[in-house]
């Protein structure tokens, strides 16, 4: 599948990475079942990019044991697509295996991440991306999508300030080892609008006003929205989020998780950004969220106080 018909420069596109990225660490998870109706009343609602799950050993990670039960049912929704993480060779040929529409592969922009996530170098990393390429062009004819997510790109807990240079070295090395689409995360929430900026104008420098680019920010110091703000000011036009801002990562002791899906599709509209996604039907999906796990809890502020009365009335 062609990048860029998949993410078009003149459209937002709001990926939910809750079944995914908010699943990762929670004490408790929602069903199959709780899953699909998850995923279809967002579909409902506008929704069309969902990160559905891990290719994992699902004796370590059962969350993700249905997760080709979720692709199939993604698959069968008009438009939808459906993207899963791949964190090596195994991983790749089991999604070879399905119809996912896009492969995540992480490489770390610090030293110390990439050993404590993967145990392998960031050198490393980009030559398995490079070997991944290779492996999902001789595997499938319709070719899934492959990203590159940069994790730890404005901070990193274990080093702490990331030189933004190797961020850019990184993701230049990622698009010639093969990636179609880079992911820029900032994976336990130390950055700033002004970060975010200068990292997207020179990406764009490097990489050129074609290259696929989305942001994914955690929100763990407050600053998602500002950061989401500053990407679309600048051009990004393609966000990650998760319905009530669940997910967190192991390196982040206390992170609240993802910017929170619905508050984001709130932002696009203040900014005269389309979306085509309902709000009304986001926060009805949340529901059924918080029904399915009740001793998570999950963030927000467009669902503590709703929706402005001059828009609920527009």
């Amino acid at each position: 599948m062609d990048a860029r018909r998949l993410f078009p420069v003149d459209q937002v596109v709001l990926r939910e990475v809750g079944l995914r990225d908010g699943l990762q660490l929670t004490r408790h998870y929602p069903t199959t079942q709780q899953k699909l109706d998850w995923l279809s009343r967002e579909y409902r609602a506008g929704v069309r990019h969902f990160e559905v799950g891990s290719f994992l050993p699902s004796t370590r990670f059962p969350q993700f044991a249905d997760l080709r039960v979720l692709i199939d049912a993604t698959s069968r929704l008009d438009g939808a697509y459906s993207t899963a993480l791949t964190l090596n060779e195994r991983g790749v040929a089991d999604a070879l295996e399905t119809q996912v529409d896009e492969m995540i592969f992480v490489v770390s922009a610090t030293e110390s991440h990439s050993m404590a996530n993967t145990r392998r170098s960031r050198a490393e990393a980009i030559e398995m991306l490079a070997r991944i390429d290779a492996q999902r062009r001789a595997g499938r004819s319709d070719l899934p999508v492959l990203t590159a997510g940069i994790a730890m790109s404005f901070g990193c807990s274990l080093e702490g300030e990331v030189n933004p240079r190797d961020v850019i070295d990184i993701s230049e090395r990622a698009i010639k080892a093969g990636a179609d689409v880079l992911a820029i995360a900032d994976t336990v929430g130390f950055g700033g609008p002004a970060q975010v900026a200068w990292m997207v104008r020179e990406l764009r420098r490097a990489l050129g006003d074609d290259q696929p680019i989305a942001m994914h920010f955690h929100d763990t110091r407050g600053l998602a929205l500002a950061n989401c703000a500053a990407a679309l000011d600048n051009g990004i036009r393609v966000l990650d989020g998760c319905l009530g801002g669940l997910g967190g990562c192991p390196f982040a002791p206390g992170a609240t998780g993802n910017t929170v899906f619905e508050d984001m599709v709130f932002l696009c509209k203040t900014m005269g950004l389309q979306t085509n996604i309902d709000i009304d039907g986001l926060l009805a999906a949340r529901k059924v969220v918080a029904a399915s796990m009740p001793d998570e809890p999950l963030h927000g502020a467009l669902a503590r106080a709703g929706l402005p009365k001059v828009l609920e009335d527009a």
